[in-house]
């Protein structure tokens, strides 16, 4: 039995599922986590926490800025099982846009959040998955490969 998930995270967290093209996408971007340790070169979506006062939008906007150093067009929010998005643990939830370049060409910010950044083609459902993701954005990319069929 899985416990009930909490009326509200402590936490709001967003993550940009980039698209290489909003109409026709044939890849999006990941990123290669530095840090926890226990988390170290498992692949995620880039993004981070909401800031007090800001929307999550704005949030995502800025730490796409801050860890990619790329301005981005925030497009569909990728719907989680709850009002605050995908559970990450007990005390956060992420909400996941997709979402493509605005303005430069992504790379991980020197020594901060990421090793690397990615491009994972679309094609191959079972590639994609067979990444080595953490495992709470596992049910996000399951959910975007979803929703980028319909």
């Amino acid at each position: 039995m899985t416990a009930p998930l909490p009326v509200s995270f402590r936490t709001q967290v967003v993550g940009a599922a980039l698209l290489d093209d909003a109409r026709r996408p044939t890849a999006f971007l990941a990123a290669q986590r530095a840090y926890p340790p226990a988390l170290r070169g498992l692949w995620e979506f880039p993004g981070g926490k909401q800031e007090p006062g800001e929307s999550c939008e704005a949030a995502l906007v800025r730490e796409c800025a801050e860890e990619l150093g790329a301005g981005v067009e925030l497009l569909a929010e990728v719907p989680g099982p709850h009002a605050q998005g995908w559970p990450l643990k007990d005390t956060a939830a992420m909400r996941v846009w997709t979402g493509v370049l605005a303005a430069g060409s992504p790379a991980p910010a020197a020594g901060e959040d990421h090793l690397a950044v990615r491009w994972v083609r679309l094609d191959d459902d079972d590639a994609v998955l067979a990444l080595p993701w953490i495992p709470a954005d596992l049910p996000i990319v399951r959910a975007l490969l979803e929703q980028l069929r319909d």
